[in-house]
Formats: C-alpha cells, sequence, structure tokens
C-alpha cells in the first residue's frame, strides 16, 4: 500500500496545526511517551507494517459487530456504507504506520488535526463525499483506544521478538494512539482543550 496512492490521504499537504511543539511534548509527558517509546514504535512498525492488512480485519469485525460503531459510517437508516468504509480503509492502514514510522512533527501534528476534523462536523464525510452521519462521536474515539491497542498485541508478537520487547513494543503503541486520540479531541471542545 504506497501512500501516494490512497484516495484522500494529504499528508504533508494539509494547514498546520493550531497545537504547537510545546502543547505536544506537555502531552506526551502526560502519557510518559519518550524516547525509548519513539525506538520501540519503529520496532512495532517494522512488524506490524506486514500485517496492516490483517489488522484492519479484525478491527472492521469489530466495528461490524457494534451497531454505534457501524453508525459513524452509516447512511440515513444505519446501515453501514459500504464505498465509505473501503475509502477509509487505506487510510486507516496508513495511519498504523504514521504512527510507528513517522516523526511526531509538525508535519504529523498537521495531520493529527486533519484526522481529528474528519471525525467532526467540519469535515466529516467530505474528503470521501459520503452519505453519512455529521460526526463520529467522541466517546467512540476514547472507547475504541481499548480494542485499538488491546488488539495489537497478537500481531506485535507474530514477529518472533522477544517477550519484554513486544511488551515496549506494546505500550509504546498504547501510548501514541491515547496521544492522538488526545490530539483529536481539540476540535471537540476547542475552548476547554
Amino acid at each position: 500500500m504506497s501512500e501516494t496512492t490512497i484516495a484522500g490521504y494529504d499528508y504533508g499537504r494539509v494547514g498546520p496545526s493550531p497545537v504547537g511543539k510545546d502543547d505536544l511534548d506537555a502531552l506526551k509527558a502526560a502519557v510518559l511517551f519518550g524516547p525509548e517509546d519513539e525506538a520501540a514504535l519503529r520496532r512495532a512498525g517494522e512488524v506490524l507494517g506486514e500485517q496492516v492488512e490483517a489488522i484492519l480485519d479484525v478491527w472492521y469485525a469489530f466495528v461490524a459487530a457494534n451497531p454505534p460503531l457501524v453508525a459513524a459510517f452509516g447512511g440515513p437508516e444505519g446501515e453501514p456504507v459500504t464505498t465509505y468504509l473501503d475509502r477509509v480503509r487505506p487510510r486507516f492502514g496508513q495511519w498504523i504506520k504514521d504512527t510507528c514510522l513517522r516523526p511526531y512533527d509538525e508535519a504529523w501534528l498537521a495531520y493529527q488535526e486533519e484526522i481529528a476534523e474528519r471525525h467532526t462536523p467540519a469535515k466529516k464525510n467530505k474528503t470521501d463525499h459520503a452519505p453519512s452521519v455529521d460526526h463520529v462521536p467522541l466517546r467512540y474515539l476514547i472507547a475504541l483506544i481499548s480494542p485499538i491497542t488491546l488488539t495489537v498485541r497478537d500481531f506485535l508478537a507474530r514477529g518472533e521478538r522477544p517477550a519484554a520487547e513486544v511488551d515496549a513494543m506494546q505500550e509504546a503503541w498504547r501510548k501514541a494512539v491515547i496521544l492522538q486520540v488526545a490530539l483529536w479531541a481539540r476540535p471537540y471542545a476547542p475552548q476547554l482543550w
């Protein structure tokens, strides 16, 4: 999956984030995300990169089994908009790679803001012209931290690495997901962020 062929993947081509480096550094400190986590994420990216489609299969099955989650990709009657789900999938896969392999710099921060806005009425459905609901409820972005972090462990363990290294990669992944969800919450309540 080449990022240059992913429809709607605009990394490096979006406006700047209103979140500055100092805020990002404070969030990293709040989730205890440090250089050892960055290194563990790079190793995780090596392991997960070959398994992206299998990971997405697990996540999509989880969403499909939970009607409130399906509703975020649903039409007016609540039925899933399969073309929308299909278009989001490659970007979701690229997000896995970006989480592990991109430097957490201004370009990354700007794209986190873009992802965040694509979950809110500001930009939901605009990238894919999807006939879907106008936002993803914030409570589900937060709640999805659990399955998005827990399910990755089995994939990390397939890399035939020592258990301590798998633990470190899992912990770095968890911190990175929490960090991103905290950033994605900003557009939901900017005055309180």
